[in-house]
């Protein structure tokens, strides 16, 4: 999952602390980062991109990386697409993570070998990964009331996932400046 790193378009509450022009910066090159070392032939990488029409004209990110749109809508409905266009067992990543490694998407697809849905907590109270077994047929509540960018996102997220779920490694992102440190 993806944002086109545009001053105050991306990382807005990281921006107002340290600059829209310095978290957009932070923000791609975070990403492209990402994009290298979570590159792997274990697992197909496609870029789920916003906003859709710059997403995916975008020279921003690298080239050969299969792209779709996320579509409109809140971030719940926008991860359901994403699912439903997925033909089997997909993980959701955010892109502002700077401690996921290869070892943590192969720990969430281990998982969903043995679970129907995974999820990766985040320090804030968010997740940074979620995945789904079968995310062709998303539950039709999935993500139904849950509060984003919220302290109890997960919480609200938990109860709305197909059981059983695994829970993988806690890690932060980054939404504040005291967050980069």
């Amino acid at each position: 999952m993806v944002k086109e790193p545009r001053p105050g378009r991306v990382k807005t509450r990281l921006g107002r602390e340290i600059g829209m022009v310095n978290a957009a910066w932070w923000y791609r090159h975070q990403t492209t980062r990402l994009l290298r070392r979570l590159s792997d032939s274990r697992w197909l990488t496609v870029l789920a991109v916003t906003p859709d029409s710059e997403g995916f004209k975008s020279r921003v990110w690298p080239p050969g990386l299969s792209r779709i749109p996320q579509g409109s809508g809140d971030l719940g409905q926008r991860m359901t697409r994403a699912f439903a266009a997925s033909p089997g067992p997909t993980l959701l990543i955010g892109s502002d993570i700077p401690g996921i490694g290869r070892q943590h998407v192969a720990a969430g697809f281990s998982a969903l070998g043995r679970a129907r849905s995974v999820i990766g907590p985040a320090e804030d109270g968010g997740f940074w990964m979620i995945g789904l077994h079968c995310p062709q047929r998303p539950p039709k509540d999935l993500f139904r009331g849950t509060r984003w960018s919220h302290p109890e996102t997960l919480a609200d997220a938990l109860p709305t996932l197909p059981r059983p779920i695994a829970i993988v490694d806690t890690l932060a992102d980054v939404d504040t400046a005291s967050d980069l440190r």
